[in-house]
């Protein structure tokens, strides 16, 4: 862990892009695939995402919300929107993948890094992913998992983890955050970029982003779970009393958050992410969480985020803090398989972890979590370190 690693919202930005209902809402459904994302030349080769774990198809969907009860943080004379993409078990493996990144996203996420190729832009935007556009979905009840990318990145880069968690038999909401994201592609070809990055600058400035990301989330177990919810499956697919979330840097800081506020948010995991607002010091109601993060070379509390202590010293109920041998902040996304497989360079000192090794760590954990606390089967994996995993350290005892 870094400290200060939200304080700096250009450099942030700079190192995350370098990997290259009621009438107060409104919401769009979608379950094709977007024609510009259509539009990558089938001679492109993508990049190759592993493939997902459990035994279920994956389908997805993609959902365009709109909350206009809150003005948005960085933009107050406009509404908070969201985009969502929903992950779910799907009947079958047939038809049409689902986009990894429109072209116009593509496009900006790399040119923040400095690179214009055109050619990796078709690269990244023809990346095949495992999940179907607009598949029918499993019959049954499903958990939730709310997923919040990084500070600057879009949701597409937690593909992997939502993949592999749909797969195991959870519906997934992947939320990008507008102007927190590189670029986002929204209704009527409006592409929103990153203002926060530019005007984020201080402690409090990241508390009120957490704050701000903990409504995102809450706003959207409402609109799937509510009355008239805005994605025609959630009805039928979602179980409202098994809801988790989980996320990258800031999205990870706002899984506690929203625990913090939302009494329906039974378990969360924070994956390397300052803790931008605090957990609170009566705890989080006795509800379980794991701090997912860097290696920081002594194996105990007191690493470089201060945050991290405070959080374990708050937490009251199941808990663990693990850290992975080897990893560097941006690991716990894709963005290991983007500096590789695109040829990209990484910011700073590169991470010793291959990147499917760190894919497959941060979903099996990722996933033990949640069948422990979401499903209630017993996950040894979380009952202390393995020889099979001797990259995974436990940093403080157990409880």
């Amino acid at each position: 862990m870094k400290t200060l690693r939200m304080l700096r919202p250009a450099a942030a930005a700079a190192l995350v892009i370098a990997l290259a209902a009621p009438a107060a809402h409104a919401q769009t459904f979608t379950d094709r695939t977007p024609p510009a994302a259509a539009a990558a030349p089938r001679s492109t080769a993508g990049m190759v995402l592993p493939a997902p774990t459990g035994p279920a198809a994956v389908g997805r969907s993609t959902l365009h919300l709109v909350d206009r009860s809150r003005a948005d943080l960085w933009m107050p004379d406009r509404a908070r929107e969201l985009v969502v993409d929903l992950y779910y078990p799907a009947r079958s493996a047939g038809g049409s993948p689902a986009p990894y990144a429109d072209p116009r996203e593509a496009r900006l996420l790399l040119e923040a890094a400095g690179v214009r190729d055109e050619a990796t832009v078709a690269e990244l935007s023809a990346t095949r992913t495992h999940g179907v556009a607009g598949a029918r979905p499993e019959r049954g009840r499903h958990p939730l998992v709310l997923l919040s990318p990084g500070f600057g990145m879009p949701r597409y880069t937690l593909t992997t983890l939502a993949e592999d968690l749909a797969s195991r038999g959870y519906v997934v909401a992947a939320v990008d955050h507008a102007y927190e994201t590189s670029g986002t592609v929204f209704p009527g070809g409006r592409v929103l970029t990153c203002v926060a990055c530019d005007k984020a600058k201080t402690l409090e400035d990241m508390r009120k982003a957490t704050v701000q990301r903990a409504g995102d989330l809450s706003f959207v177990v409402d609109r799937l779970t509510g009355p008239r919810p805005a994605w025609p499956y959630a009805a039928s697919l979602i179980d409202r009393k098994r809801i988790g979330a989980a996320g990258h840097s800031l999205g990870g800081a706002a899984s506690a958050s929203v625990m913090a506020r939302d009494g329906r948010v039974r378990a969360g995991i924070n994956m390397d992410g300052t803790f931008g607002d605090p957990v609170p010091q009566g705890g989080l109601g006795g509800r379980p969480f794991m701090m997912l993060g860097t290696h920081d070379g002594s194996h105990l509390p007191g690493g470089l985020d201060k945050t991290w202590d405070d959080a374990w010293r708050d937490l009251d109920g199941w808990k663990r803090w693990l850290s992975v041998a080897g990893t560097d902040h941006l690991t716990f996304s894709d963005a290991p398989l983007l500096f590789d497989q695109l040829n990209l360079p990484h910011p700073g000192t590169p991470p010793t972890i291959r990147p499917e090794r760190a894919v497959a760590l941060v979903r099996a954990y990722t996933g033990a979590f949640f069948d422990l606390h979401l499903r209630e089967r017993p996950q040894p994996l979380l009952d202390g370190p393995t020889a099979q995993n001797p990259e995974v350290h436990f940093n403080a005892p157990a409880r």
